[in-house]
């Protein structure tokens, strides 16, 4: 501490005030960097979010006292932290997928709650769910449904319920299949829906399908599915025998995208069934005689009158009534979009490269046998049906070597910085900061002497050698050399020879002097 004190006592006091701010530059450097290595590395949390969903998961963050960042409609939490943070919010329910579902009949009590209340509370929890089970797929950012509910008088005509559904995707547009699925879904959720009536929209891509109309767009879908399953299963077959990029296969579907529906009813009179059967009898019988003639006799008052001629019939009905079933057949076929009327195949493969006695490469057609065989998997794989008109053409050509483009990407020397530069910079400058103010300025201020009391101290050394000097030249006059044996030897090296045994004889004096130079000498910056 004595030191030190001597040291600030010898500064001029331009040297003290630089010392003074070198020493808080040094320390408001230090502090900076020691608060940026130890603040959070924040992450994404969540992005995106409807205003209202965003405050309620920051009033959540607030409630755990977590550190969070919005950045735009990106909110950051803790690295550390984020997955703990995401899982708890999740089992609260944030951030809420879609409205609110049927949770909101929770609200409705029995006292106050008109029918129209609950009609209208019950298709908002209706189309909630909804659009909850819509989100439920990863490719969907956000789903909203609506859904048509007419109310009608006592003695109204019941009307068609429609629907629709508004998605907007985290990335492209919707498909085919998936608008299918969506109005399948909710045409299954709402007793009394068709598929028909429900129109699905995409936020990006405009009408996928709209009500009232086939699924057409689904169709050339499902074609379009067909086609790439296809060439996926043809390319693993030639991928196994002719190798990676040997092989080029092109199919072709002919689909039919019109929609048919056809009725038959079909009757076949030798295939009859008595089912019943009603006899009916009836008889009936009749008797009589003829006319008399006119005589004499018969005019007299006791005349008796001849007899006549008499008859007598009978006849009798029997009727059979008998009911068949004449056997029936009722055919319905409906034809959908999409029906596939023929498959066309080509499939282009390289021939083998071989070397020749010269150690030269060679290329070969692939054997006709080989190919044959070829064709035959692929008929196999694409469920070939002449009738149909299927076509499958294999040939093997030779390939074009592909042209050079690019260079191959290799990892740099210093790829190893992007791990952590951030870290890396910090420890870098603050390293260059201490490199400085150590050697610019705390170096110098330790190593300056006073010039003064370095002249006092040589002064004093060359005294002590100078008497040491005349002693030693005193007994050499005394002896005779030999100047053969002598070496030349210069004055200055005389002089550092006298020096060194000076100091060798009197080390007690030479010790003193340097311990009393160190402890109370005025030190001085060289920087002044």
């Amino acid at each position: 501490m004595d030191q030190i004190l001597s040291v600030w006592d010898a500064l001029e006091p331009r040297k003290r005030v630089i010392a003074v701010l070198s020493a808080v530059a040094m320390f408001v450097a230090v502090i900076g960097l020691t608060r940026m290595v130890n603040e959070p590395s924040l992450s994404l949390l969540y992005a995106g979010l409807d205003p209202s969903t965003s405050g309620e998961i920051v009033t959540a963050l607030e409630a755990r006292k977590v550190t969070y960042e919005i950045r735009g409609n990106a909110i950051y939490v803790d690295n550390s932290q984020r997955d703990e943070v995401r899982m708890a919010l999740a089992s609260e329910g944030l951030p809420a997928n879609g409205g609110a579902g049927y949770e909101l009949l929770d609200g409705l009590s029995g006292f106050g709650t008109t029918s129209q209340m609950f009609d209208a509370a019950y298709w908002r929890a209706k189309e909630g769910e909804l659009a909850r089970t819509i989100l439920a797929s990863p490719q969907v950012k956000s789903a909203r449904v609506h859904i048509s509910n007419t109310v009608r008088g006592a003695f109204g005509r019941s009307e068609m319920m429609t629907a629709s559904v508004i998605v907007t995707m985290g990335g492209g547009t919707l498909s085919g299949r998936q608008a299918k699925a969506m109005r399948y879904l909710v045409a299954s959720a709402v007793s009394g829906m068709a598929p028909e009536q429900v129109s699905v929209i995409d936020a990006a891509g405009g009408i996928i399908l709209a009500a009232g109309s086939d699924a057409d767009a689904a169709a050339g879908d499902d074609v379009a599915t067909k086609t790439a399953a296809m060439r996926a299963n043809i390319e693993r077959l030639l991928i196994a025998r002719v190798g990676m990029g040997k092989a080029v296969v092109e199919v072709n579907i002919d689909a039919d995208m019109n929609s048919e529906t056809t009725v038959e009813r079909v009757l076949d009179p030798e295939g009859r069934v008595a089912i019943s059967s009603d006899v009916e009898e009836s008889s009936s019988s009749a008797s009589g005689s003829g006319p008399q003639g006119v005589t004499v006799a018969s005019n007299l008052p006791d005349g008796d009158v001849g007899g006549g001629d008499s008859s007598k019939s009978s006849d009798s009905l029997t009727r059979e009534r008998v009911n068949y079933e004449v056997s029936e057949v009722r055919r319905e076929r409906v034809k959908v979009p999409g029906e596939i009327r023929r498959v066309s195949v080509a499939v282009l493969v390289d021939g083998q490269t071989t070397l020749n006695d010269a150690g030269e490469a060679v290329w070969n057609e692939r054997s006709a046998e080989e190919l044959a065989s070829l064709k035959e998997l692929v008929q196999s794989a694409i469920g070939y049906d002449a009738a149909r008109g299927d076509i499958v053409t294999i040939s093997s050509m030779q390939f074009s070597p592909p042209a050079d483009v690019g260079s191959v990407a290799q990892a740099g020397s210093f790829d190893f910085l992007a791990v952590n530069a951030m870290s890396l910079v910090q420890m870098a400058f603050l390293g260059a900061v201490a490199l400085a103010l150590g050697l610019f300025v705390l170096k110098p201020i330790l190593t300056s002497q006073n010039p003064a009391r370095l002249d006092q101290v040589a002064t004093e050394l060359a005294a002590i050698s100078d008497a040491n000097a005349g002693a030693a030249g005193a007994a050499e006059g005394e002896i005779e050399l030999n100047p053969e044996v002598l070496e030349v030897v210069t004055e200055d090296q005389k002089k550092i020879e006298h020096l060194k045994r000076t100091v060798t004889d009197r080390a007690d004096d030479s010790k003193a002097i340097l311990e009393d130079w160190l402890n109370t000498g005025e030190l001085e910056s060289e920087g002044a």
